[in-house]
């Protein structure tokens, strides 16, 4: 193809297309790319998913990718700059794919931990989420990568997320909800906005002009694309007068040339209304293949890339975002201090040695390696330190993936997949249409099926099965489709003539049906798994088997345990060790786009476990996996605590580098961890009922909430725990005269911050802002600064200074429609927490003022 479409006038080119070449543009050809257009050298650019890593085009055979530590791991770190390299690093990434867009960052607030994508968004906090976004676009864009912001605005749940109307007040909309947007807009200005699925003030949003136009474009002056979430259009021509850009999958369901020309002809849409759209399409593709000519027009191979330097980088990133929120008697760092002592430690938890590197759904990726958390602290211990393990308990959903074990017809690692077509009478016939091997038992076609398939067809999935130890396992297999499970040509699941409704795919297959069957250890079996895309016969379930576009099959099994004896092998194991290292939390399967969790414990018997081993070993060590709060009723049973998120490729590495003291912890927490469910703010109102989800904590979100009730919570907002300590002293407060109507505010806060311990470490300093009475109801304490003093020695004292605007002492009036700072006392709070306040001043703001826009 030409590449004269660089260089070429927009509006010319939208002269030049047809209208059902403009049409087009507004939607896509399949999952991932935007639509060509030969005749006019127009070319397709190509997206991937995000925020924790860019998986490429295809669910189906992925191309293994680095998989970074998720979005709350990185507020975590308080350090934008980092954040900013995080961005840099995917930009790479993503054109490795030949992808030039990514969809990524979610910005959405954490007002429950039960949320299903809370691992996804940075935080509770509307400041701390908008600086991190602003430096995850700053460094996505500047290296040629658009970054697509999401989901604008209020998709912070997941139940009936494509239907509900957020029930949100104006102050909340703005303050909360729309705030790290802003910020990201003024600060780092994405290329593209995803909506989200909901709907705000009863519209949804891919068609709510009040938002899109008024808000994002009018006020923010946002130039760039607007697209929608996946099968997140709900309209033809509401959308589109509104101001959404691209319906995104393709092939479009509502932009067809049909439907389109319908609204043109009827004046539902006009001529000019679709000469905007197609010319933002148009901007956006243009603006990428100038900025990536050799990834555009390239060979449009999706690589793998990995380096020794990116492994440094995300093993790093991933020890800086983990959190020491608990450790009682210097129980940590784990060291052999005594020449010739053997330190024991058992490692124990049904996470320690599973591969869990990320949430699930959009961010779930295919890793081109992990590294256990088991893996990584014996790979990595001091010498001196020895390890024994036992698994305690399982925690799984659906049973674990069994790619590992499977070796296919060719001797490659995995499972061989054969597509065939229907003969009349529905039975797979003739030569495979397509056969590939795949590295994963999770097989999704939703984004890819081979050409030359009928409207029926059928996979067959087949390998040889080899497990390390002679046992019983558990084997389950669900399906969206209809699916059979045989070994040794022996039936053992059948998914396919009977099926039950399940939480697969998105809500759309069946419940994981399980059988058991005796292996013995190295002795290769015949694995079979036939799949149709046909529904099974008559019944309510058959409709939910076969959605439109949601198709797949999963296969997973284990070592069937005795749980009681299990739980008490790893209780007499830690009783013999000098220390004991857990490994527990959630998984993909438990936090995933598409539901919410419905408790904050965790699976299985984890939280007994973790009880019953520290009532045996006091020395116990927690390591929490999961991307949001989890309760935790043992807390007082153990001495040491890390919130380890979910940290990807490098989680092992990182844990040992915490554990073992290589790295000194300076995370801190993005959101408040609560000690039960009913204590947080959005208890008994996150679910949808009668298609509402109201809002009623309003602003109170997150930290906000446990002040303004005087609730206690486990761990606060901002915490985060030293190998060393320090002393935040000596508050400076300089405010400084307005220097135009656009600039009518600015303070400057300093500290001294001096390393009071014994080892070098990181601290950071929050700084909360107190508006005076305004005569409404707002909360105390509002981050609205904060930054990070990186490896300070012993004994070394450094000053920290925070700049403080507009943003920082204003609120959103409702009846002039404006932000308004009001004259009066101020107070600054400088913290080490939210709870933990250190410093208190005030300053004094002389007249009031108000402003719009950003």
């Amino acid at each position: 193809m030409s590449r004269s479409f660089l260089d070429a006038s927009i509006p010319d080119l939208v002269q030049k297309l047809s209208t059902d070449e403009k049409i087009s543009l507004l939607g896509a050809p399949n999952w991932w790319n935007t639509t060509p257009i030969p005749r006019l050298d127009i070319p397709s650019i190509r997206m991937s998913d995000g925020p924790n890593g860019v998986r490429g085009s295809s669910h189906f055979v992925s191309t293994p990718a680095q998989c970074l530590p998720c979005e709350t791991a990185m507020a975590s770190t308080f350090d934008p700059e980092l954040v900013r390299q995080v961005g840099a690093l995917l930009a790479v990434e993503a054109k490795v794919k030949s992808s030039v867009a990514l969809l990524a960052p979610t910005c959405n607030i954490q007002r429950t931990p039960l949320g299903g994508r809370a691992f996804e968004s940075f935080s509770e906090d509307p400041y701390l989420s908008g600086i991190m976004a602003a430096a995850y676009v700053n460094g996505l864009q500047e290296n040629g990568v658009a970054a697509t912001i999401k989901h604008f605005v209020g998709n912070d749940q997941e139940h009936e997320r494509t239907a509900a109307d957020s029930v949100i007040s104006d102050r909340a909309l703005r303050e909360i909800y729309l705030y790290p947007f802003m910020l990201a807009q003024k600060l780092a200005k994405p290329l593209a906005f995803m909506t989200s699925y909901g709907r705000i003030h009863g519209i949804h949003v891919a068609e709510h002009p009040v938002l899109l136009k008024k808000v994002l474009r009018g006020e923010w002056g946002f130039d760039g694309l607007i697209m929608s979430d996946w099968f997140g259009t709900y309209s033809v021509d509401g959308s589109i007068n509104a101001g959404m850009d691209l319906e995104m999958p393709g092939p479009p369901r509502w932009r067809t040339p049909l439907l389109v020309a319908h609204m043109l002809s009827s004046q539902k849409v006009l001529d000019s209304t679709l000469n905007e759209r197609a010319a933002a399409v148009l901007s956006f593709v243009q603006k990428q293949a100038k900025r990536n000519p050799e990834v555009v027009y390239g060979d449009g191979e999706e690589r793998t890339r990995d380096s020794p330097e990116t492994r440094d980088f995300t093993r790093r990133l991933a020890a800086e975002g983990m959190v020491l929120l608990k450790n009682e008697s210097a129980v940590l760092p784990i060291q052999s201090n005594e020449p010739g002592k053997v330190v024991k430690v058992a490692i124990i938890g049904p996470n320690a040695k599973e591969r869990i590197i990320s949430g699930g759904g959009s961010a779930q990726l295919k890793p081109s390696y992990v590294i256990s958390p088991f893996d990584g602290l014996v790979d990595n211990a001091p010498k001196g330190v020895e390890f024994l393990y036992e698994v305690g308990c399982y925690a799984h959903k659906f049973l674990p993936t069994l790619e590992n074990f499977l070796t296919a017809p060719s001797g490659e690692m995995g499972w061989l997949c054969s597509f065939y077509n229907h003969d009349a009478a529905g039975e797979p016939t003739g030569a495979p249409v397509g056969e590939f091997v795949l590295r994963d038992t999770r097989v999704k076609l939703n984004d890819f099926l081979p050409p030359g398939l009928t409207a029926t067809w059928s996979i067959k999935l087949s390998g040889k099965l080899v497990v390390e130890k002679t046992a019983d396992y558990e084997l389950g297999l669900t399906v969206a489709g209809r699916a059979k499970l045989f070994i040794n040509d022996k039936l053992i699941i059948d998914n396919w003539t009977k099926q039950r409704p399940g939480e697969f795919f998105y809500g759309q297959g069946t419940v994981e049906e399980k059988a058991v069957v005796s292996l013995e250890g190295g002795k290769p079996v015949d694995l079979y798994v036939e799949y149709t895309n046909t529904k099974p016969p008559g019944g309510p379930e058959a409709d939910r088997s076969q959605p439109a576009l949601m198709r797949g099959v999963r296969l997973g099994g284990c070592e069937k345990i005795n749980a009681d004896q299990a739980l008490q092998a790893a209780v007499d194991l830690a009783a013999q060790s000098d220390v004991v290292v857990i490994v527990a939390g959630l998984s993909p399967e438990w936090e995933s786009e598409g539901f919410d969790r419905p408790t904050l414990d965790m699976p299985g018997r984890q939280n007994e476990l973790i009880e019953r081993v520290g009532k045996a070993n006091p020395n116990t060590v927690v390591c929490l996996q999961a991307g949001s709060a989890v309760a935790m009723p043992w807390v007082n049973d153990v001495r040491a605590i890390i919130q380890a998120w979910y940290s990807g490729n490098e989680v092992g590495n990182a844990l040992s580098d915490v554990v073992y003291g290589r790295v000194n912890p300076s995370g801190r927490l993005p959101l408040t961890l609560p000690v039960r469910v009913q204590d947080t703010p959005a208890y008994l109102c996150s679910r949808s009922e009668n298609g509402q989800i109201h809002y009623r904590e309003d602003l109170f979100v997150g930290y906000k909430w446990y002040q303004a009730r005087d609730i206690k919570p486990l761990f606060p907002f901002g915490h985060g725990l030293s190998y060393t300590t320090f002393s935040v002293t000596d508050l400076v407060l300089v405010i400084s005269s307005p220097a135009s109507r656009s600039i009518p505010f600015t303070l400057d806060v300093s500290v001294k911050v001096t390393n009071t311990g014994s080892v070098a470490g990181s601290e950071v300093v929050q700084v909360y802002v107190t508006l005076p009475d305004i005569g409404l109801t707002t909360p105390t304490l509002q981050l609205r600064g904060f930054t990070k003093v990186k490896d300070l020695q012993p004994g070394h004292s450094k000053t920290a200074s925070v700049h403080l605007d507009k943003y920082a002492v204003s609120y959103w009036d409702t009846r002039r429609s404006a932000w308004v700072a009001k004259a009066g006392k101020y107070g600054v709070a400088v913290g080490k927490s939210s709870e933990d306040i250190v410093l208190n001043g005030a300053f004094e703001l002389k007249s009031d003022f108000e402003w719009n826009g950003l």
